[in-house]
């Protein structure tokens, strides 16, 4: 035996090195993967290259079926809708209102719930058991209900169908933050950096947070799904975006009275919230069973 051979030295690779390796090896959490950042992308960059403008009406091209039938035109690929409107540039033009919004709703609820649910779990006293029995109180209702009653006080509009939903989540994100926290708080590896002498900001940042990112990530990839859901069905109920605004949702709303004649109008917007939707929870999924077998490893 080669003395280079009697040591063997065990290399762990990073979470996200680890993540990567884990969806290489399933192929529709890659493919749900890719469709996410592509749908990332569109929210960011989708007017620019949508071949035209969300709300551009071409009065020769009213009810036009994609391009590929008989009486479609190739300069709109997917067809248009009852208005003469390119039903691919809405759908690219729509991404920022169905998946960017909720992402950015989902992100900045996230980061305040975290840092509040942190604060009230390393806080004792009447005032942080009274927080709880508020917040538990409140999660019992079902987010899209709870949008509508705000919505019924401040009114309808995108703009309100956001700030809803996001009084919604942060709350959520308390309450898991506020657990998960308390949880961790009597194990013996932060009763040992207590002893220590280390800060509260430390023992959070860097001592608790580590170990409580798969909660977290569970959290953030279900609030994200249903605020995808939530924005669409309030759009569809005319509670969220209104016309002409491109949300998926109120597309969809748009198109059932033309459902039958053209269903290619329907069908779209349909299909680009399942697939949204769908690889949301699939890649969610992929990254709580990633980080479950690294921890349990």
């Amino acid at each position: 035996m080669r003395h280079d051979e009697l040591y063997y030295e065990e290399r762990n690779p990073s979470p996200l090195t680890q993540a990567w390796l884990d969806f290489k090896v399933q192929p529709l959490a890659r493919a749900a993967l890719y469709m996410l950042c592509f749908l990332l992308f569109i929210s960011l960059f989708g007017p620019w290259l949508a071949p035209f403008g969300a709300n551009e009406q071409f009065a020769d091209a009213l009810f036009l079926p994609p391009a590929w039938s008989n009486d479609g035109d190739l300069r709109f690929l997917l067809g248009t809708d009852t208005l003469g409107r390119d039903m691919i540039s809405r759908i690219l033009h729509g991404a920022r209102y169905s998946f960017g919004l909720p992402l950015l709703i989902v992100c900045i609820t996230g980061a305040i719930g975290i840092t509040i649910g942190a604060m009230v779990a390393m806080s004792v006293g009447v005032a942080s058991m009274s927080f709880q029995h508020i917040l538990s109180a409140l999660l019992s209702i079902p987010s899209l209900l709870l949008a509508l009653i705000i919505i019924a006080v401040i009114g309808p509009g995108l703009f309100n169908a956001a700030l809803a939903i996001s009084l919604i989540f942060i709350p959520q994100f308390i309450l898991v933050t506020r657990d998960v926290v308390l949880e961790e708080l009597s194990k013996d590896y932060v009763v040992a950096s207590r002893l220590n002498g280390v800060t509260s900001t430390y023992l959070f940042f860097s001592v608790i947070l580590p170990n409580i990112v798969k909660p977290l990530v569970t959290q953030f990839s279900l609030a994200l799904s249903a605020a995808i859901l939530d924005i669409a069905a309030l759009g569809f109920l005319g509670l969220g975006a209104q016309a002409p605004v491109p949300e998926w949702g109120a597309m969809l709303a748009v198109s059932l009275e033309y459902a039958y004649n053209t269903p290619w109008v329907m069908a779209l917007p349909g299909l680009a919230l399942f697939l949204t939707l769908g690889s949301v929870n699939i890649v969610g999924e992929r990254l709580r069973a990633t980080l479950r077998a690294r921890m349990e490893h």
